[in-house]
């Protein structure tokens, strides 16, 4: 059951970075279009430029939510490398529960926020704020999950972010 529970999370982080990559990719290439249409053809795209902004904001938040690992996050983990195992789990749990609080907290505004703005659409493509603002949603839902679980792993005695020893990798 563990083995087929490790192959599907496998499988789904592939396809979230395979979905980032292709995020990626076409804000690159929309980025190379804005730059072709005004300096090359002398005929500014809007469009190419909305491309590249919506394609920024859908892959810094879908990249933080999904595809980021905790080791790759940026921390201040001086004082939390430094303590033993038990405190670093009783950290996790405190920090966790603060997090998993403030983003079920704002998860009401958030949502009312995100439905009423498809009442308003971007500039150049015409796509509704709350189609494109929606990412945030899936953001939050994803920092509860995750910091749920690493909350959890710490209270059943599992150190979820040991520290890394200078000189080995993760």
């Amino acid at each position: 059951m563990m083995d087929k529970l490790k192959k599907a999370a496998s499988l789904m982080s592939r396809v979230a970075e395979g979905l980032a990559a292709l995020m990626l990719a076409i804000m690159f290439c929309s980025f190379l279009l804005t730059i072709l249409f005004r300096y090359v053809l002398n005929r500014p795209s809007g469009s190419a430029a909305e491309v590249s902004s919506v394609m920024w904001l859908w892959l810094v938040l879908f990249g933080a939510g999904f595809v980021l690992r905790e080791r790759e996050e940026i921390r201040f983990d001086i004082l939390y490398s430094a303590v033993s195992p038990a405190v670093r789990r009783l950290f996790m749990v405190i920090i966790a529960s603060i997090v998993i609080g403030l983003f079920v907290l704002s998860l009401p505004a958030v949502w009312d926020y995100v439905t009423f703005m498809k009442v308003q659409r971007t500039a150049y493509l015409r796509i509704r704020f709350d189609w494109l603002f929606s990412v945030y949603v899936l953001f939050a839902g994803a920092v509860i999950l995750r910091y749920s679980w690493l909350a959890l792993r710490a209270i059943c005695g599992d150190d979820p972010l040991p520290p890394v020893l200078p000189g080995k990798d993760d």
